[in-house]
């Protein structure tokens, strides 16, 4: 009997349908790619969060000058970021639903329009309540329905093999974009003003929106391949009540242990990155002389070896259990905080450039091996999983960038933050060791 070319059978492992416009004619034999598709995807996505990365770049370069034009306190602006941040983590869950619903182009383009729309709005404000809805609110939102989330969904459609990899490349993405982009929204902020840095922001989203629009593809089947490195699996139907799965998924993954001990490393791992170092260490290096230019630099330089850092961790996390791939990175990340107010100055100096080099290897290599947990535990509720888990990171983040500012209100310093930091980071060490070993079969929570 004659197969439809609907059937997988009909379909070669890494190539289209026979008969069909993408591949060779019905009956003939069909050559994979030379390269597979899912790089081409892979790349684009790193584009998309490149472009994107610069509104992340922006928030601790807007403290002093608001502070100074609006006279807003450090804790009000603080506010404002921590909105952001804590958006951008709760977003996430409902963001990788609504990709299995709509799609993962209309989701992101919609996401860039968003955050350029929030951007440019920041231009004409006047009180400090149009700073949490604008900066706050719908950069919040949009961020978060792209990031981290966006990376995890297109890895698990388009790679079986090299996941790790890849994860640490597109997790590598957002310092690449950080590096690209806060020297020059630095150098714009000190010259111009902080006006048109937004604006720079604001036209770096709409940008790659094109990009995102006419050549990323959300799944492998819609050009008839199989994911690199497995077989060939139709195309799933679109999946309605994208909000109802996001919450029914945590509920039950909120019943295993796991869940709790990854999404409280996390939040650990957030507070102590985006919380603390990208939103308060520009003014807290300007509190000791340092000027903003220089230590937007040192920020950058964190950028260039976090690529380095994280796309190693995804070599490792392939290579090496994860959970003590996350012990070991959380307790040298909190043994570098902790030396932070002794090396801080007016300038730069070789024990400063060490810390740089060494917070920077770690800075978001924890992101790998999370993952790669959440993938073990959870099947294929993975991303919406971990869309929680991620929530929990911004929270975490949120928390110590509302915290941090207002310390520096209150004790004139922030020393008090980064020893409470490499505290904390100590004990995510210790959950990381705690999480139990994935049971034999895979686990779905959606049929559970």
């Amino acid at each position: 009997m004659a197969q439809t070319t609907d059937s997988p059978a009909a379909r070669t492992p890494d190539g289209p349908p026979a008969g069909t416009p993408d591949g060779a004619p019905a009956g003939a034999p069909v050559r994979p790619p030379r390269v597979h598709r899912a790089w081409f995807v892979a790349a684009v996505t790193f584009v998309t969060i490149i472009g994107a990365a610069a509104f992340a770049s922006l928030p601790g370069l807007l403290i002093e000058p608001l502070h100074e034009e609006f006279d807003w306190s450090r804790g009000t602006i603080g506010f404002a970021v921590s909105v952001n941040l804590a958006l951008y983590g709760l977003t996430a869950p409902f963001a990788a639903a609504l990709m299995d619903r709509f799609g993962i182009r209309r989701i992101v383009a919609v996401a860039l329009s968003v955050i350029a729309l929030g951007s440019l709005l920041t231009v004409w404000m006047s009180a400090a309540w149009q700073l949490v809805l604008f900066w706050g609110v719908l950069v919040g939102l949009g961020s978060g329905s792209m990031a981290l989330a966006f990376a995890a969904t297109v890895t698990n459609r388009w790679f079986v093999a090299r996941r790790g990899l890849v994860t640490g490349i597109l997790t590598a993405a957002g310092a690449s974009g950080q590096l690209v982009f806060l020297p020059l929204l630095s150098w714009l902020v000190e010259h111009h003003g902080w006006r048109p840095a937004a604006v720079t922001v604001a036209l770096a989203a709409l940008a790659v929106v094109p990009f995102v629009w006419l050549l990323l593809r959300d799944h492998p089947a819609d050009v008839g391949l199989a994911p690199y490195g497995g077989e060939y699996v139709a195309k799933p139907a679109p999946v309605t009540g994208a909000a109802r799965r996001a919450v029914t998924v945590l509920f039950k993954a909120a019943r295993t242990g796991p869940f709790w001990l990854l999404a409280g490393t996390f939040a650990i791992c957030g507070a102590s990155t985006n919380g603390l170092v990208k939103t308060h260490f520009v003014p807290a290096a300007h509190d000791h002389g340092m000027p903003v230019t220089a230590a937007a630099g040192l920020l950058a330089v964190i950028g260039v070896f976090d690529v380095v850092g994280t796309i190693a961790s995804g070599w490792f996390t392939d290579r090496f259990e994860a959970r003590r791939l996350l012990a070991v990175y959380y307790a040298l990340r909190g043994i570098s905080l902790l030396f932070l107010p002794m090396l801080l100055a007016p300038s730069v100096h070789p024990p400063m450039l060490f810390f740089i080099v060494f917070y920077g290897l770690d800075w978001v290599a924890t992101v790998p091996p999370t993952i790669a947990l959440c993938r073990e535990h959870y099947g294929e509720d993975s991303a919406i999983v971990f869309g929680w888990v991620l929530a929990s990171h911004q929270v975490g983040a949120a928390v110590v960038a509302f915290a941090g500012g207002l310390a520096r209100d209150v004790f004139g310093s922030y020393d008090v933050v980064w020893y409470a930091s490499g505290a904390l980071c100590a004990a995510a060490a210790l959950m990381a060791l705690v999480i139990r070993r994935p049971r034999k079969e895979t686990l779905s929570l959606a049929g559970a």
